[in-house]
């Protein structure tokens, strides 16, 4: 596994709606860009024996430094992969949507849901939004976010950003009536 750069990012909402937000809600997400391990060789057909050696070394780095930058205990998380022009979405799926990737993340949350998740191929500097989930139940609506990503030099053709966020609250200032009221 070859990585280019890591960025981590803290967005912390002090204000929602014209008052405060206490706590406030914060929101950090964990970006790396790395090397397409099947950049360059065609079309592979069995994408596993990477996996197998890249998905759980890049699981565990995102999901410790992910959940260090929010220093809180996570509420709510969701996954992210872009891939270069020269790849396949494929290839960000792969390395996202095994459980050696994902079950890094779901036990350092004490997570026990899917973690949600987006993937696409694009130019560098493409925009792409992470969802996020409560941690436990997928049903509860204050928890069901989105977060923005970006970054203006990756994915380079044959790289992939594979990104986690994590938030410790739901969404600022939530007040809808949970799914249950509904029926």
């Amino acid at each position: 596994m070859t990585i280019r750069s890591i960025t981590t990012i803290l967005d912390e909402v002090l204000t929602e709606g014209g008052r405060p937000v206490e706590p406030t809600a914060r929101t950090a997400i964990v970006l790396a860009v790395l090397q397409n391990p099947w950049a360059g060789q065609g079309f592979v057909e069995d994408l596993g024996p990477l996996i197998d050696e890249v998905a759980p070394q890049l699981g565990k780095l995102l999901s410790d430094r992910v959940v260090d930058a929010l220093g809180a205990s996570v509420e709510a998380f969701g996954k992210a992969a872009i891939v270069g022009l020269d790849g396949e979405i494929e290839h960000g799926s792969g390395l996202i949507h095994t459980l050696k990737f994902g079950n890094h993340f779901r036990d350092a949350a004490n997570a026990t849901t899917l973690l949600p998740a987006v993937e696409k191929r694009a130019a560098a500097g493409a925009t792409f939004d992470i969802p996020l989930k409560h941690v436990t139940d997928a049903t509860i609506r204050s928890h069901h976010q989105t977060v923005e990503a970006r970054l203006a030099d990756a994915p380079r053709a044959d790289e992939i950003i594979v990104g986690l966020a994590a938030a410790a609250q739901g969404r600022p200032q939530a007040r809808l009536a949970p799914l249950a009221s509904e029926r």
